[in-house]
């Protein structure tokens, strides 16, 4: 918690709210961000998630030993982002599946797509950004809800 500079009126060491960052840290933990900050009474609280992207790598390079052991759960333990057919976010924003709520979905697992038709839509700063496929193939596998936030580099669907 930071005290504004320039606010007199508060008392030096403000109270920490526990309850305050209780409810943050489940803020972030229900819509998959990775930062939030709060300010009232010219105090403010900043809470942030740091994904360690480091360990997820040396999980997903343990995997091959024990797909020699048992190939079906290493297939589907595979981390998407590896998948050479994965379909990475360009930007952070909200995902939407089809043109408009309610409406049907541009794709869906099974369908057969070609490259540079849209295959969802990511709202950043208000603007609405069509996601074209990359290639042609078939969604094996949509791995964001409608409406759900995303994060650069997160993998969207996967196109075999």
């Amino acid at each position: 918690m930071a005290r504004k500079p320039g606010n007199p009126s508060m008392p030096k060491t403000p109270a920490i709210d526990h309850e305050v960052i209780r409810e943050l840290a489940k803020l972030l933990d229900e819509t998959g961000l990775t930062e939030i900050e709060f300010e009232r009474d010219g105090v403010s609280v900043r809470v942030a998630r740091h994904l360690s992207a480091p360990s997820s790598r040396t999980r997903s390079v343990e995997a091959p030993p024990s797909a020699a052991m048992s190939p079906a759960p290493a297939a589907a333990s595979l981390d998407p982002t590896q998948h050479p057919g994965a379909v990475i976010s360009p930007m952070v924003g909200t995902a939407y599946l089809g043109p408009a709520p309610g409406a049907r979905p541009f794709v869906e697992v099974g369908s057969q797509v070609k490259t540079g038709e849209p295959l969802l839509i990511i709202e950043a700063m208000k603007t609405m950004n069509q996601i074209p496929a990359p290639r042609s193939g078939t969604v094996i596998q949509v791995l964001v809800g409608d409406g759900q936030p995303v994060e650069y580099g997160q993998p969207l669907m996967i196109i075999e």
